[in-house]
């Protein structure tokens, strides 16, 4: 039994203890567990997707990748999740979160990867990925009926640039596009955060940013990390939230985390931290790297989606398994 084979089954057979609705994967016996289909191009390969165009800014269509479960229908009434991939705000791709839409579709939900602008592409800050966040949002929740989805039940996921953002859709007033039906909420029920970037600046004398890294945040955000910060607007009424960091991350630091955590926690929300130890900045990952860089990223993988399995199933968003 390899080191992987057997981290993962410890975490099964104790998530499997603390909720008996679990059920193992009968392919975590037969070896190391399955490499998902990854797309890391842009645009995306994205099997098992249908298309829709979620929002147009001038001449640019941000396109919103679905993935609905097996047999679904407008008349069904499922959870959703939208994951916004990382990038640091200036590249990426939506196919970051194919083997999660993959999975969670395969577990009943809708799940949904969307295309926002970035630097690169459309010369785009922060704060306009952060617009797009939010419209995404607001359109699944406003489609929510022709979709086959519960409007009371939309996680927002993401990685990085990605998770701050899926944070920022939660607890971050204004941002929102003009010309949208601001009636409609653009706030999710549910944040599923990978190394997210909630701290862009040093915060009450802790550091929570490297140090060589503050200029360029300051720069990339036009001078105002503080106001698109997800950890300078925590309070109360927030969304239950799940992260998943790794504690060697030199990118985002795991401290940033930990104080968001607890001042979730201090304010009375639900917020779980997932520490992988020894783990770096994008340690969730499959499909990167090579050789035992890219096994160890594969194990990775599927950890963190046990523990999502567990967070989600927890908020009812997965049907019960017989």
């Amino acid at each position: 039994m390899t080191a992987c084979l057997r981290s993962v089954l410890l975490l099964l057979v104790a998530l499997l203890i603390l909720a008996d609705n679990l059920t193992l994967d009968d392919r975590i016996f037969a070896g190391d567990p399955p490499e998902p289909d990854t797309s890391w191009k842009y645009p995306p390969d994205m099997p098992g997707s249908r298309i829709e165009i979620y929002k147009r800014v001038g001449n640019v269509s941000l396109n919103a990748y679905i993935f609905e479960p097996q047999g679904h229908v407008a008349d069904d009434d499922r959870p959703a999740i939208v994951f916004f991939f990382g990038g640091g705000w200036r590249g990426g791709t939506p196919g970051q979160f194919l083997p999660h839409c993959q999975h969670l579709a395969e577990r009943g939900m809708v799940a949904i990867s969307v295309d926002y602008r970035v630097k690169s592409r459309q010369n785009a800050w922060p704060q306009d990925c952060l617009e797009d966040a939010k419209s995404a949002i607001r359109w699944t929740r406003k489609n929510a009926k022709r979709l086959g989805i519960d409007p009371n039940r939309i996680a927002a996921g993401g990685g990085s640039a990605g998770g701050h953002l899926a944070a920022a859709t939660a607890n971050i007033d204004g941002f929102e596009r003009d010309s949208e039906d601001t009636s409609i909420s653009s706030s999710p029920n549910a944040m599923v955060l990978f190394n997210p970037a909630v701290a862009l600046t040093q915060v009450d004398s802790l550091k929570l940013v490297p140090e060589e890294k503050l200029e360029d945040i300051k720069a990339r955000t036009q001078g105002n990390p503080e106001e698109i910060a997800p950890i300078n607007h925590v309070r109360a009424g927030l969304p239950p939230s799940i992260i998943f960091h790794g504690t060697a991350d030199p990118t985002v630091l795991f401290a940033s985390v930990e104080e968001f955590a607890k001042r979730m926690v201090a304010a009375g929300n639900r917020c779980e931290l997932m520490p992988h130890k020894d783990q770096v900045h994008g340690f969730f990952n499959a499909g990167r790297g090579k050789g035992e860089a890219r096994a160890k990223a594969n194990c990775n993988y599927h950890k963190t989606i046990i523990q999502l399995d567990a967070f989600l199933d927890s908020l009812g968003y997965f049907e019960t398994r017989r």
